[in-house]
């Protein structure tokens, strides 16, 4: 199962750890983990590369974390609640493989 827990300080988003596989089907074929990884690399790199923030990233197999140095602007927050969004879609499309959390930090 994919866990994507979004990170909130002080009641904004601040990033997110998404770590884990859906096993919806072989490596390779599984749209699920195909889904949700390019969703958490967009925003990862949009929040870096398009927005300008400043973030702190872990990346490993079937893990990424970020966390964004300055989470109160708006356009950290408007991709950070996007990717919220699009988690959220995929989870009700996918419940048995994608599980999602807000947790203060």
């Amino acid at each position: 199962m994919i866990c994507a827990n979004m990170l909130k300080r002080n009641g904004a988003l601040c990033g997110f750890d998404v770590q884990g596989h859906s096993g919806s089907a072989k490596s390779g074929q599984d749209i699920v983990c195909a889904a949700v990884s390019s969703a958490v690399f967009m925003a990862a790199n949009t929040l870096t590369e398009v927005c300008g923030c400043t973030a702190h990233v872990e990346q490993a197999d079937g893990k990424l974390y970020m966390t964004v140095c300055e989470p109160d602007t708006q356009k950290a927050q408007e991709v950070l609640k996007g990717l919220h969004i699009h988690l959220q879609g995929l989870s009700a499309q996918y419940p048995k493989f994608i599980k999602i959390q807000l947790t203060e930090v």
